[in-house]
């Protein structure tokens, strides 16, 4: 793969010392369709993102953001509770009540 990607850079810098794209560089139209072309991909990435996200909210699904909030939200509660049972001293065992159903 790097051997292309040599090859594509060579032929790049080829091209770029040509007169003619160097004059075709230089116009203001050319530029913005070349940086409009290359904002595509990012684009199109954060439209099906957004997609994927409302679809989820459609059919009442947790998004990858929203289980990785709950991940660390339960994390911090176990946190404090360990923490909580660390430093208070351990409770006295409760009584078991009778079940209440004493037929005599």
């Amino acid at each position: 793969m790097s051997a292309i990607k040599k090859t594509l850079m060579q032929q790049g810098m080829k091209l770029m010392t040509d007169p003619r794209i160097m004059k075709l560089m230089q116009d203001e139209r050319v530029m913005k369709a070349m940086m409009a072309a290359m904002s595509v991909p990012g684009k199109a990435q954060s439209f099906a993102r957004d997609q994927v996200e409302a679809l989820a909210k459609a059919m009442a699904l947790a998004t990858e953001g929203e289980v990785k909030d709950l991940r660390r939200t339960v994390r911090k509660l176990e946190e404090e509770v360990a923490r909580m049972r660390a430093e208070s001293p351990a409770p006295a065992p409760a009584k078991k009540r009778g079940s209440g159903n004493s037929a005599g």
